[in-house]
């Protein structure tokens, strides 16, 4: 329900003529309420007047418009529209605009305060986009923009005031600009490399309007340029470094991760998708592993790693062994053929007793696995939040063998098991089994063999059960409701159980 704070503040912004002429008057603790109306209700008008008087130094999209759940950290409940998002960044630059052409101490920088614009966890993945949220990508590509042309206008007043100042008695000193740094999510491939690569350059270069990147998404891009940009990070500012579809193999990481050894703070690194088989016979690769873990174990702060898809068959020892300086809390290794040994080495590593999120997806979990993962379990049991194991072929019989390894997870939040044969029985046995977590929250259950039309076709080795179209919708329904049904009756109708893999991939290290 709405405060009548909110609803007096809806209507007033709903007149963006008259919000400008009482804005002088309003206290600087209305600000933020008439910012949350603004961007809720799309009233782009109104935002250009709000940003030039804001009253405060910083100006947070996730704590203006997010809240605190079941989770650590700050996240968005509504997602404002990508045509507020462009109007907070288009009434920044004209704000920075105003200020460079005034002379020091104007009225423009006299009334607006802003130093600090976090629009961090603002954009969405395009899995969870709606037609009217702004992409990474774009959102990216409007902050660059915006970027380089503060800064073309910052030289332009440089020029200009260097030529009113040229004569024997001037001492005037050039004025310093206001700068606003503007904190964010930045995401970049081939298309957008020059654009952000200008950008990162101006921000570096003491340009009045400065990007500062939090979580780095690179992809398709070459080593060279992957590189380039992450000399062109401030390392204390990023906590993630994401290089995915690079191509880069081997050779190419250890060509890249040199350049992380300045980022002291990176929590997170991931490389999946990277072309790494340790199973073709390549003269190099135990040197290029060695070279691996080696930069791994330069990076003081790392707490999660994914590695998807990097064949590593037999060598998770040599890449996780001594070389890291603390334990890691995430580990994202799916479909990366680990062997019996890879399991037996993380149950015995310092990692199981700290792992928080676990991701095993792609791995046939036979007799030879299915013993090993449970001894993983019960070592994790302590501290596991998520654990991922879509499409590994578990069956009803495999899954019981799991169960009671998996109840001894006393914290577990979230459960993929998207992409598994498992049977409708097979499905309420698992719900009844884990009612003892109170903490479950999500379970993303496989379409249940039994939903299917016909006999789902033996998959292809590497592949899941994922035949949507053979679903037959209506004792999908079926079950989904018997399935609330149990959950309602047993006082948990707060769990979610869905066959939604957007719910899956929506969770995140850091929301743990």
């Amino acid at each position: 329900m709405r405060s009548l704070l909110f609803l007096c503040a809806r209507r007033l912004v709903g007149h963006p003529r008259t919000l400008r002429h009482v804005l002088a008057h309003v206290p600087a603790e209305l600000y933020p309420v008439l910012f949350r109306a603004a961007c809720l209700d799309g009233r782009t008008p109104a935002l250009p007047p709000l940003l030039a008087a804001w009253p405060f130094p910083l100006l947070s999209f996730r704590h203006l418009l997010g809240h605190r759940d079941w989770h650590r950290d700050w996240h968005l409940r509504d997602k404002p529209s990508k045509l507020c998002v462009q109007a907070v960044i288009l009434a920044v630059v004209a704000q920075l605009r105003r200020a460079l052409d005034e002379p020091c101490g104007g009225t423009s920088a006299r009334r607006c305060r802003l130093r600090v614009l976090d629009m961090t966890g603002l954009q969405d993945d395009d899995a969870e986009r709606g037609p009217e949220g702004m992409s990474l990508w774009s959102g990216t590509v409007a902050l660059a923009k915006a970027t380089l042309e503060v800064s073309k206008h910052h030289r332009e007043c440089l020029k200009r005031g260097s030529k009113r100042r040229k004569g024997p008695s001037s001492t005037l000193a050039a004025p310093q600009p206001v700068t606003v740094e503007v904190r964010a999510d930045l995401f970049v491939n081939a298309a957008s490399f020059a654009v952000l690569r200008d950008a990162l350059r101006a921000s570096a270069s003491a340009a009045p309007l400065r990007l500062k990147c939090r979580d780095f998404h690179a992809e398709e891009l070459s080593v060279a340029g992957t590189v380039s940009l992450l000399e062109l990070l401030d390392p204390a500012s990023v906590r993630r470094v994401d290089l995915r579809f690079n191509n880069l193999g081997l050779a190419g990481l250890c060509a890249v991760l040199p350049h992380l050894a300045r980022f002291t703070r990176l929590l997170s690194l991931k490389l999946p998708y990277s072309n790494v088989d340790v199973r073709r016979a390549a003269a190099g690769t135990d040197a290029g592993l060695r070279c691996l873990a080696a930069q791994l174990g330069k990076l003081p702060a790392l707490r999660e790693l994914n590695l998807g898809s990097s064949r590593l068959s037999g060598k998770l020892r040599q890449l996780l062994s001594s070389d890291l300086q603390a334990p890691l809390e995430s580990l994202e290794l799916p479909f990366c053929s680990l062997l019996p040994g890879d399991f037996a080495f993380l149950c015995q590593s310092p990692h199981a007793p700290a792992l928080r999120k676990l991701d095993l997806s792609g791995h046939d979990l036979t007799e030879n696995l299915l013993g090993p993962l449970g001894r993983l379990l019960e070592e994790s049991s302590a501290s596991l939040r998520h654990l991922d194991l879509v499409e590994c072929r578990l069956t009803d019989a495999r899954l019981e063998v799991l169960l009671p390894a998996l109840c001894r997870c006393s914290l577990l939040r979230c459960l993929g098991l998207f992409g598994n044969p498992l049977s409708t029985p097979g499905l309420k046995t698992l719900l009844r089994k884990t009612l003892v977590l109170p903490d479950l929250r999500l379970v993303v259950y496989p379409y249940p063999v039994d939903c299917y039309n016909h006999e789902p076709p033996r998959p292809l080795p590497g592949s899941g059960w994922v035949f949507e179209d053979a679903v037959d919708e209506e004792r999908l329904a079926a079950v989904n409701a018997e399935l609330c049904q149990i959950l309602a009756s047993s006082g948990r109708a707060d769990a979610i159980w869905t066959t939604s893999l957007c719910q899956l991939g929506a969770l995140d290290y850091f929301a743990l």
